[in-house]
């Protein structure tokens, strides 16, 4: 079979048929994530951004090259999550930029697109390292290049680029060492390549089963009006949707049910395939999504406070009646809070940090974090919410920061500066070294500098085994992780978390900070603090309900 061209029909089923590949292999590709820890991985991340692609493709009528082309741009964009989302999203920016204006693609434009995808996600990334799905990329594009002046079938151009990108993809282990350590090899690479071969499979005319699900919070059935005339005993209305990854069967789905009733109320589990649906009022969210982690990844994920929205409506409700007693008083539009100048936005993870963020003056907080990495499109949200000329977006976490960027760049009406925080210490610093006679420019500098004196480690446990930085690893192992590497790994919590923490403190410490979450207790917590104010009693010690799930502690040192 030969194949020269390939119109919009035919690029259609391409797109979604690489869609559907990366969907079925996401746990694969997770697994070959080098740090064994229970957060947003890189194949969840993907196929996040790929599917809010697929979202506006499945909304198009009749589609051309060029609406397909918009859809695709317009949609991982907004979509990206994580770093090798945002990676994603440029690498199909590129791409359909340059085909947007071709009926048809053959082989010469789909080389010079594999080029434009490349050099835009190239571009995109501040310090480009070799050895990941960039490198992949290019070793796509490369071959692209030499195949353009050999043939002009579209069949042995992909076959032939195909195998390009895993030879390329099987070195990422010589380029970046810690990759060979842990003996995988990159894995948003992989994920592009299981992105390209079911477009591939779509050409040569397979059958690929593709269904998206999409629930909205109305099938739960649960009446918020009604919720607010009750008496509220349950204060946080928690939703998610649990994309399977491991075993669960209705034996499984009943001890789920059993445990969230033993928190909260209101309880309902729907489930379809590998997608559960999952609605609960309690007053401890992240025991619900640490419980609900131990199943697959989390996505559309949605926390209210139900008390809150109570209070809201009482006043509402007070509001109107007192305007129906001044029938004769002249109306005047609700006015908006002022404009101000700055204003701040940060993500953040559980009860007490949200509480902390917002103590510290920061207006809008993005739930996510570790356990979700919050899409684009939630930056923007965000953005729209705070009034302010300038407004400063805090990622916490390294894999979120590109996200940020990405917001950005897609902000006209506002001066955003995205303040580099790699960790939810590291933001607290920064937000509390703002100053306001102090000049957007000025503030970067400050803040940025001010984290570098800060000192992160996270306590977590392994989903699997692997070894990294000459440590064996075991699934179940409490592991202490710092900013570059893993500096203690054992069986309990608390010996853990000192030996994690006295590889921190330095000669110049002066300060350490606990961030107890939702899964250790107060108790637990004081202990580890009593325990580190003896064994630095020239330091500071803070201990503080950070509420975040997956975590036991976030701590810093300075």
């Amino acid at each position: 079979m030969i194949v020269k061209t390939i119109d919009a029909k035919t690029f259609k089923k391409m797109f979604l048929a690489g869609a559907a590949c990366i969907e079925a292999k996401k746990d694969y590709i997770n697994e070959l994530n080098v740090f064994p820890v229970p957060d947003g991985d890189t194949g969840t991340n993907m196929t996040l951004t790929i599917m809010a692609a697929v979202k506006e493709i499945k909304a198009l009528q009749d589609p051309t090259i060029e609406t397909l082309s918009k859809a695709i741009s317009g949609g991982s964009l907004r979509g990206a999550r994580g770093n090798s989302g945002v990676i994603l999203s440029q690498l199909f920016r590129g791409f359909t930029k340059e085909i947007k204006n071709h009926k048809e693609l053959n082989v010469t434009v789909i080389s010079n697109a594999l080029m434009k995808a490349t050099e835009t996600a190239y571009r995109a990334v501040m310090k480009p390292k070799e050895g990941t799905i960039l490198t992949v990329a290019r070793g796509a594009a490369d071959r692209a290049a030499q195949l353009v002046m050999e043939t002009d079938d579209l069949i042995y151009f992909f076959k032939e680029v195909l195998a390009h990108m895993e030879k390329v993809l099987e070195q990422t282990p010589e380029m970046l060492p810690v990759l060979k350590e842990a003996g995988v090899v990159d894995s948003g690479g992989q994920g592009l390549l299981e992105i390209c071969k079911g477009a591939y499979d779509a050409l040569l005319g397979k059958e690929i089963n593709f269904k998206i699900e999409e629930t909205s919070s109305a099938q739960t059935g649960i009446n918020i009006d009604r919720l607010a005339s009750e008496e509220i005993k349950f204060g946080y209305c928690t939703e998610f949707i649990i994309m399977v990854e491991k075993e669960y069967n209705s034996s499984i789905e009943l001890d789920f049910k059993d445990y969230l009733v033993s928190i909260g109320d209101s309880v309902v589990v729907v489930s379809d395939d590998d997608i559960v649906k999952v609605h609960v009022h309690t007053n401890d969210p992240g025991l619900a999504i640490q419980k609900a982690l131990t199943y697959g990844s989390l996505t559309n994920m949605k926390i209210d406070n139900m008390r809150e929205e109570h209070n809201e409506k009482i006043m509402r409700d007070a509001e109107k009646a007192a305007e129906e007693q001044k029938q004769d008083a002249t109306e005047k539009p609700i006015e908006e809070k002022a404009r101000k100048e700055a204003g701040f936005i940060a993500v953040s993870m559980g009860e007490g940090l949200g509480e902390i963020f917002t103590g510290l003056g920061v207006d809008y907080l993005i739930e996510g974090g570790q356990t979700m990495n919050p899409s684009t499109e939630d930056m923007l949200n965000a953005i729209d919410n705070v009034n302010a000329d300038t407004i400063y977006i805090l990622p916490n976490n390294g894999n979120i920061i590109l996200a940020a960027e990405q917001a950005k760049q897609l902000t006209e009406d506002k001066n955003i500066v995205v303040i580099p925080s790699k960790t939810v210490p590291q933001g607290i610093t920064a937000v509390i070294n703002f100053m306001n006679d102090k000049s957007p420019e000025e503030n970067f500098e400050r803040m940025t500098k001010e984290m570098e004196n800060v000192k992160t480690g996270l306590v977590t446990y392994a989903i699997r085994d692997t070894t990294i930085d000459g440590k064996e690893i075991k699934q179940g192992n409490i592991m202490g992780l710092g900013d570059k590497t893993i500096y203690a790994v054992g069986d309990e919590v608390k010996n853990t978390t000192l030996e994690l923490i006295q590889e921190l403190v330095e000669d110049d410490s002066e300060l350490i900070s606990l961030y107890y979450g939702s899964g250790t207790s107060e108790e637990e917590a004081n202990e580890v603090g009593n325990e580190l104010m003896e064994l630095f009693p020239d330091l500071d010690v803070e201990v503080h309900y950070g509420g975040q799930p997956i975590y036991y502690f976030i701590l810093s040192v300075e």
